[in-house]
């Protein structure tokens, strides 16, 4: 990209005269083959969410999230009840479409629409979901909602920098790392690095076409099984 100088010879970023802040996401239902996102709803989705979460043999799931695993359905329904009223972090439930039962959850958050930003987050995935297609289709529905719907110019996804799963995902997915905040932030107690990956919107149409490869069914055997990976895709052809 050229660089832009200013009157005083000073490097510059690119014009976007046409620029405008952007819309709020919707609160609704985002639709794929083998999942549907759905706004959170306690009442709806708490003892599928407490069931599916209840498949894991410990709390460790819980380690880097803002809260402790909850111990039992009424402490699983007060925390539901409390995320589905928030607006930002917007809470959608995963619901696997051939069971129509929630097994996770995943949020958008940080929503800057004056500079079309958006982050990731609060991603809490059951033993039901992890390694699923599910798992990769409801992070490319929530991308397409950033990008081709709403028009965002990036998509930001943080971890803490001890979450090794979690940076592995964000690469997976295509995010690139940008770098590491340190002493960031104060959470259960403890200090956290902070990972920072994004994928900007000039990126976006090669990694869509890659996620819509993938999660074609031509991508799968009569088991499910993947027969290309992710990254494969997104090779230059």
């Amino acid at each position: 990209m050229p660089v832009r100088h200013n009157e005083f010879g000073q490097s510059i970023g690119p014009g976007l005269p046409e620029w405008t802040p952007r819309s709020l996401p919707p609160r609704r239902s985002l639709e794929g083959r083998f999942c549907t996102l759905e706004p959170l709803d306690a009442a709806k989705h708490t003892d599928d969410l407490y069931a599916a979460y209840a498949q894991a043999p410990d709390g460790r799931d819980w380690t880097y999230l803002g809260i402790e695993r909850p111990a039992d359905i009424d402490s699983t329904r007060a925390y539901a009840e409390r995320i589905a009223k928030s607006t930002d972090p917007m809470h959608f439930a995963v619901i696997d479409r051939q069971s129509g039962r929630a097994i996770g959850s995943l949020a958008l958050m940080r929503i800057d629409p004056a500079n079309g930003v958006i982050e990731v987050g609060t991603v809490n995935f059951s033993p039901l979901l992890k390694h699923t297609p599910m798992s990769t289709e409801a992070q490319y529905l929530l991308m397409k909602l950033v990008f081709d719907e709403l028009g965002y110019r990036r998509h930001e996804w943080k971890c803490d920098n001890f979450n090794e799963p979690s940076k592995r995902a964000a690469l997976r997915l295509g995010f690139q790392y940008e770098g590491l905040f340190r002493q960031a932030v104060i959470y259960k107690g403890r200090g956290r690095d902070t990972a920072w990956f994004s994928i900007i919107d000039s990126e976006w149409p090669a990694l869509r076409t890659a996620f819509e490869r993938w999660l074609s069914p031509e991508n799968f055997d009569a088991q499910g099984k993947q027969r290309m990976s992710l990254d494969k895709f997104r090779l230059p052809s």
